[in-house]
C-alpha cells in the first residue's frame, strides 16, 4: 500500500477562494444544463395533445433506472448557432450518451422534437456522429429515438449537406461490424432522414405518429404533381404492413420504448462478453468536493496533481513513477473501481525527463495492458537554450510518438490549462482518445493571448528594423489588445466544449464516476466478441 497523505488545509484562505471560483463554474454549467431540458418541456402540452411522450420521457422509459447514464457532448452548440449568449441553447436538438438498456451497455441517441422540431443543427450532427463513433469503437449496440424535422434549412450549407453523409455512412459501418442498429420511429423521419430508420437492423414504428418518406406530400406535389397523404407515403401502418421497413408497429410511444428493450435483451448480447470482474476496493481516503478547492481557476496558480489523483483513485493508494525524475511530470498507477489504469498528470510545463519518462511509462503500460488517463494542465512544452539543447523535440516527439501509437485505451480529462504541443503530448482530441472530458476551469490553445500579442510585437518590431522603418510601439500595442482577446476569447473550456472539441463537459467531483464508467466501457469493449459481415444487413 502506498496511500497519499494530503497536505491540504481545507481551511485556508486559498482554499476557500478555490471552491468558491470553481463553485460559479459549475453553477454556470448546471444551468446551462438545465437549458435546453426546460426548453423542450414547454412543448410538453403540445405533446401530450398528439397521445406522445416528450422525448426525454422516452429517454427515461428506455433506459434501465438507477444505472450510469454518460451524456455526450451536453455543451455543444453552445454560442455556436448564435452569439447571443442568453438564447443559445447547449445540447443543441439532440440527446446523445451512453446508458444501460435491460443491462446492456449501449449508445443512444434521442432526437430532441421539442427544440426546432428536432431539426438537425451542426451541434446536433456533432453528437449523433459522435455517438455513432463511440458505438463503433466500443462494440455497443446504436438505438435512435427518431424525430426529426429534417435539416435545419435555414442555416444549411453546403459543406453541412456533404458532411451529413457520415451519419448514414457510420450507420452501415456499424452493421457491418456486427452492432445492432435500432431505430423507434416516434415522428418524422423525412428526406435523408428517412434512411436513419432506412439503414438501421429493426426498426419500430408508432402507430399514427411514425412517418418515414424520402418526399413528404408538398415537395411530391411540387416535384412530380402526385398528391398523397402523409400516411400513404410513410406512415407507420404502410411501412409495417406493405413497404417492410418497418419489422415492429407500436400503438404509442411507450410500446415504442417497450419492444426498443425487448429487442435489446432478445440479442442476448452480454452472452457475447463476460462478466467484469468483481474486485474489492476502497473509496478514497478525501472527499472530491476538495477538488473544487485545490485546484485553481487560474491555471498560473501550480498545485500538486497528486492531491487530484488522490480523490480519484482507489483508498488514495497509487505508486508514483520516478517522482525524483522529470519532476513536472507526473506517472502513478492506482485502481478506479477495481479497475488498473496509468495516469499522467502535470505539475508545470514538460520538460525532456518528463517527457522521457511519460513515454517509458506509456510504453510499460501498453506493455502490461493498461488503459491510460491524462489529466492535463500544461502550458506546453519547455522552450530555451538549455532544453532545446537537452533534445526537448526529440525527447518530446518521442513522448508523443508513444502515446499516438499505444495500442491501450486512452481517456483525456482537461483539468486546466492544455496549450502548445502540452495538448498534443497530453493527448489532446487531435489523438482521438476513446473518451475526452473537460472541466469548466480548463484552458486551451496554441499559446495565451498575451503570449501571442507579444510575440507578434516582437517580430514585427524585428521587421521594421531589418526593412529600416519606424515602429509604432502604440499601433503594435493597440493591436496586441485585439490578438489577445482574439486568441483569450476561444481558450476558455464553455468556449471549446460549445464548439465540440471534446465528449463533454462535467462538474469535477464527477471525475471518479466518469472514469470508472469510461474503464468499463473500454474493458468491455476489449472482451466482447462480435459477429462482423461483409456490408451490413440488407433491409429485405
Amino acid at each position: 500500500m502506498t496511500v497519499f497523505r494530503s497536505t491540504i488545509d481545507t481551511q485556508s484562505e486559498a482554499f476557500k477562494q478555490n471552491h468558491a471560483d470553481m463553485t460559479a463554474l459549475v453553477d454556470k454549467l448546471s444551468e446551462l444544463n438545465a437549458r435546453a431540458p426546460a426548453r423542450s418541456a414547454k412543448r410538453k402540452e403540445r405533446f401530450a395533445a398528439r397521445g406522445q411522450l416528450l422525448p426525454r420521457e422516452r429517454l427515461a422509459r428506455l433506459l434501465d433506472p438507477g444505472m450510469p447514464y454518460f451524456e455526450v457532448g451536453n455543451i455543444a452548440g453552445y454560442l455556436v448557432d448564435t452569439p447571443e449568449e442568453e438564447k443559445s441553447i447547449p445540447g443543441s436538438t439532440i440527446m446523445a450518451g451512453i446508458g444501460f438498456i435491460n443491462g446492456v451497455r449501449c449508445a443512444i441517441v434521442t432526437d430532441d422534437s421539442g427544440i426546432k422540431a428536432g431539426s438537425m443543427t451542426t451541434a446536433g450532427g456533432y453528437r449523433l456522429r459522435r455517438a455513432q463513433e463511440i458505438a463503433l469503437q466500443q462494440n455497443l449496440p446504436f438505438i435512435h429515438l427518431v424525430e426529426s424535422a429534417g435539416g435545419d434549412l435555414l442555416n444549411y450549407t453546403v459543406e453541412g449537406f456533404v458532411a451529413g453523409g457520415a451519419l448514414f455512412g457510420n450507420l452501415a459501418r456499424l452493421s457491418k461490424a456486427g452492432l445492432p442498429v435500432i431505430s423507434v420511429l416516434h415522428g418524422s423521419s423525412t428526406a435523408g432522414g428517412a434512411y436513419m430508420p432506412g439503414l438501421s437492423d429493426y426498426v419500430i414504428a408508432v402507430k399514427g405518429r411514425g412517418k418515414a418518406f424520402l418526399a413528404g406530400p408538398p415537395l411530391l406535389k411540387a416535384a412530380t404533381g402526385e398528391i398523397a397523404t402523409e400516411e400513404e407515403l410513410g406512415g407507420a401502418m404502410m411501412h409495417a404492413s406493405v413497404s417492410g421497413l418497418a419489422e415492429y408497429l407500436a400503438e404509442d410511444d411507450g410500446e415504442g420504448v417497450l419492444l426498443a428493450r425487448e429487442v435489446v435483451s432478445r440479442l442476448g448480447w452480454n452472452d457475447r462478453c463476460p462478466s467484469l470482474p468483481a474486485h474489492d476496493f476502497a473509496e478514497p481516503l478525501y472527499d472530491a468536493d476538495e477538488i473544487l478547492g485545490i485546484v485553481p481557476v487560474d491555471y498560473r496558480k501550480p498545485y500538486d496533481v497528486r492531491e487530484v489523483i488522490a480523490r480519484l483513485v482507489d483508498g488514495s493508494d497509487f505508486t508514483d513513477f520516478k517522482p525524483r525524475y522529470g519532476v513536472s511530470t507526473v506517472c502513478v498507477q492506482a485502481n478506479v473501481y477495481g479497475l488498473p489504469c496509468g495516469i499522467i498528470g502535470n505539475n508545470g510545463p514538460i520538460d525532456p525527463d518528463g517527457a522521457t519518462k511519460a513515454a517509458q511509462f506509456i510504453q510499460l503500460c501498453d506493455q502490461a495492458d493498461i488503459p491510460l488517463v491524462f489529466l492535463q494542465n500544461t502550458t506546453g512544452y519547455l522552450v530555451g537554450k538549455t532544453y532545446e539543447q537537452a533534445g526537448m523535440i526529440k525527447h518530446g516527439s518521442k513522448m508523443i510518438q508513444a502515446m499516438t501509437n499505444t495500442s491501450v485505451p486512452r481517456i483525456t480529462f482537461m483539468i486546466g490549462a492544455s496549450y502548445g504541443a502540452g495538448n498534443y503530448g497530453m493527448c489532446g482530441r487531435g489523438f482521438e482518445p476513446d473518451f475526452c472530458v473537460t472541466w469548466p476551469n480548463a484552458s486551451m490553445g496554441v499559446m495565451g493571448g498575451e503570449q501571442a500579442a507579444q510575440v507578434m510585437s516582437i517580430v514585427a518590431e524585428a521587421g521594421a528594423a531589418k526593412a529600416g522603418v519606424p515602429f509604432d510601439a502604440d499601433q503594435m500595442a493597440e493591436h496586441g489588445k485585439m490578438l489577445a482577446h482574439h486568441f483569450n476569447s476561444q481558450s476558455g473550456a464553455f468556449y471549446t466544449s460549445g464548439h465540440c472539441l471534446d465528449d463533454g463537459m462535467i462538474d469535477p467531483r464527477q471525475t471518479r464516476q466518469s472514469l470508472g464508467f469510461f474503464l468499463a466501457t473500454v474493458w468491455e469493449a476489449r472482451h466482447r466478441d462480435v459477429k462482423p459481415n461483409s456490408f451490413g444487413i440488407a433491409r429485405l
